[in-house]
């Protein structure tokens, strides 16, 4: 069974920050990716930073380009998002994905969070 624990979202004013941490816990062989993502109320949920836990790779949804670092800690199989210059049109809830291994040569699955409520006021 693999758990992925989300903690971190809130109320803050626009131009405030927030971190959110996400750990993966339960029988995994490797974790090879993670990421997050986020869906506002009417909107598809989509893609907002990633990182291949291997080499650190990282990639960024334009709208969060230079606000927002996502980085991993990977003897705690934990990623972090560090959101700088909040604005209302981040407002939405933020899911943790991960892309594990089960074996060394099996396929990989794709694991959710609960997600967690981010609030920007105005």
């Amino acid at each position: 069974q693999v758990q992925l624990v989300e903690s971190g979202g809130g109320l803050v004013p626009a131009g405030g920050s927030l971190r959110l941490s996400c750990a993966a816990s339960g029988t995994f062989f490797r974790i090879n990716a993670m990421g997050w993502y986020r869906q506002a109320p009417g909107k598809q949920r989509e893609l907002v930073a990633r990182i291949i836990t291997s080499g650190g790779n990282t990639n960024y949804a334009d709208p969060v380009k230079g606000r927002f670092t996502i980085s991993r800690d990977n003897a705690k199989n934990t990623v972090y998002l560090q959101m700088n210059s909040l604005s209302p049109e981040d407002t939405a809830v933020y899911y943790c994905n991960a892309d594990l291994s089960m074996r060394l040569f099996g396929p990989s699955a794709s694991y959710w969070g609960q997600g967690t409520q981010v609030t920007i006021s105005s």
